[in-house]
Formats: structure tokens, C-alpha cells, sequence
């Protein structure tokens, strides 16, 4: 494959997952380093990035900018939308900002764009006391964190609408692996609500999201929105219980539901008051995907 042919590819927001993108699109050669921009927040993170051989740009979509950076070439551009919305709010002004400052290059150029990857979360369906659900599943945000959220996907998806651009919603529950593991939280003995009043938890190896990524952006049949966990949903008890075991840590002591109220912090009470079981099976079935780590005892070990 030719350079002239590769993807141009920009990723905005590279974090955890970013980094991964990142080396894998390099590592892989599904596209060179010169046809791979990363808009990033912090000089350290472009310092990061530029190690690659990419063109990485400290940008900080909290600001007012009148443009887009000079270097960016977006014709014909996949976009890895990764930037978190802000910490408060229920609103996403990072991503207004940057659709705006895409409409205008957009109008100025004339250039189009080929698709869209948005990073969105599963917590945007609320609580659903335990049932399964699925893309289906009308939205039912009841936490800050997740109106952001769902707020991101409707301005992206206007946006899709308007410019007839491909859009990839993908619906990312909680994420596990290397360097994204709460062992500190065990190892400091930080109590857990016990099994019979814990909720259900959604889990994605990142191997596996990694995986999914890449196939949102390189394959020109997929569209739309996806639930993206591994379809064995546990409780969060499990999920510390286990983790703790796998990584040879005592397990961490448990708490009735009432007794959290008052020994566990507003954030995780806020993920304790939401229950639901999340159904991949359009995930597998229009990426024709198996998954690496199917469940939480495979990715463990």
C-alpha cells in the first residue's frame, strides 16, 4: 500500500486508549506516520505523541480559538473523537467547540471528511435495575457524567447529519488491562458493597476495544451505534473480588448498601445506584468479531 493510499487519520484526545491507537495504526502499518495528527490537550502528551513520528499539536478545546491548527489536513480524514467531556456540567462544550471550529474549516475548504469515531458510555441508558439492553434501549441518563455524554452523541450526530458524514457511536462500558486496573484501591483495603446489594457491571478488556477501534475506522461498511462490553456481565463485588485474587491482594472488606452511604465516596455511590446487563451481540455480529477476552476470568489471567 502506498503512502498516497494509507488512511489520514486524526485522533483528538490521546489518552490511555489514544496511545494504544496510536501504536497500533504505527506498529501495524495500516498507515504511516506522516498521515497521523493528534490533537492533544497538554505539551506532555504532544511531547508523547511526536515520539511517534506523527504530527501531535497541543490544543485545548477549553479555549476560544478562532480556527483549527494550520497543520491539519482533514480531507478525507477519519476522526477518533477521544476527548473527555468536561467534569462538570450536562453539557459537552468540548465537543460544541469542535465541531463548530469543524464546520467552519469545512466551509472554507470544501474538504470532506470519510467518518467519525465518538467514544461514548454505556451509562448513558441510566439505570435499568438489572435488565439487559441494547442499542434499542431509549436513553435514560441520570448522572451528570452521562448527560455529557449523551449530549456528545446527539451534537455529533447532527453534525453527521448535516455534513453526510459517517458516524460510529461506540458505547464503551467499563475498561480493564494493563495500566487500567483499581489496585490501589485494593491494596489501600477501601471497603466494597457485598454481593447481595452490589450491581451488575459491564467490563472491555482493552485488547478487545483496541480491536473494535481500529475496525470502526479502517472498515467502510460499518456505521451506526454499538454496545461495546464483553457480554458476561458480573457484579462490581465480582470484579474486585477477582481482581483482587488474580494480583495475589487480600480481598478488599465488604459493606452492606447502607453502610456505603456514609464510607464511600459520592462517585462511586453515584455507579453503585445503576444495575444493567449489556447485550454486544450487534457489536459481534456487524464487526464479525471475536473477542480475545470473551469474560472476566480470560481477561484476568
Amino acid at each position: 500500500m502506498s503512502q498516497e493510499t494509507k488512511p489520514n487519520i486524526h485522533i483528538i484526545g490521546c489518552g490511555y486508549l489514544g496511545k494504544k491507537l496510536l501504536n497500533a495504526l504505527i506498529s501495524r502499518n495500516l498507515t504511516s506516520p506522516a498521515m497521523i495528527h493528534c490533537l492533544v490537550r497538554s505539551t506532555a502528551s504532544q511531547s508523547q505523541c511526536a515520539q511517534s513520528g506523527v504530527t501531535s499539536i497541543a490544543f485545548d478545546l477549553d479555549l476560544v480559538h478562532s480556527t483549527l491548527p494550520s497543520e491539519i489536513n482533514l480531507s478525507e480524514a477519519i476522526i477518533y473523537y477521544f476527548a473527555p467531556p468536561p467534569s462538570q456540567g450536562k453539557t459537552d462544550d468540548r465537543a460544541k467547540q469542535f465541531l463548530k471550529l469543524l464546520t467552519e474549516y469545512l466551509h472554507s475548504t470544501g474538504e470532506k471528511i470519510t467518518k467519525i469515531i465518538l467514544i461514548s458510555t454505556t451509562g448513558v441508558y441510566g439505570n435499568c435495575k438489572g435488565q439487559w439492553v441494547d442499542e434499542n434501549t431509549p436513553l435514560n441518563p441520570s448522572v451528570d457524567r452521562a448527560l455529557r455524554r449523551a449530549d456528545a452523541e446527539q451534537q455529533f450526530q447532527q453534525f453527521c447529519d448535516h455534513t453526510q458524514t459517517t458516524l460510529v457511536i461506540l458505547r464503551v462500558s467499563g475498561i480493564y488491562g494493563p495500566g487500567k486496573l483499581p489496585l490501589q484501591r485494593i491494596k489501600a483495603q477501601t471497603p466494597i458493597v457485598r454481593e447481595e446489594d452490589s450491581p451488575f457491571s459491564n467490563r472491555i478488556h482493552s485488547d478487545d476495544l483496541l480491536e473494535i477501534c481500529l475496525k470502526a475506522g479502517l472498515s467502510h461498511d460499518i456505521e451506526g451505534i454499538f454496545n461495546c462490553a464483553d457480554g458476561h456481565p458480573t457484579t462490581m463485588c465480582d470484579y474486585f473480588m477477582k481482581l483482587a485474587k488474580a494480583n495475589h491482594l487480600p480481598s478488599p472488606p465488604t459493606i452492606t448498601l447502607e453502610q456505603a452511604q456514609t464510607q464511600l465516596s459520592a462517585g462511586m455511590l453515584s455507579y453503585m445506584a445503576e444495575s444493567r446487563r449489556i447485550n454486544n451481540k450487534k457489536l459481534l455480529t456487524d464487526f464479525n468479531l471475536t473477542l480475545k477476552y470473551p469474560d472476566l476470568d480470560s481477561g484476568l489471567k
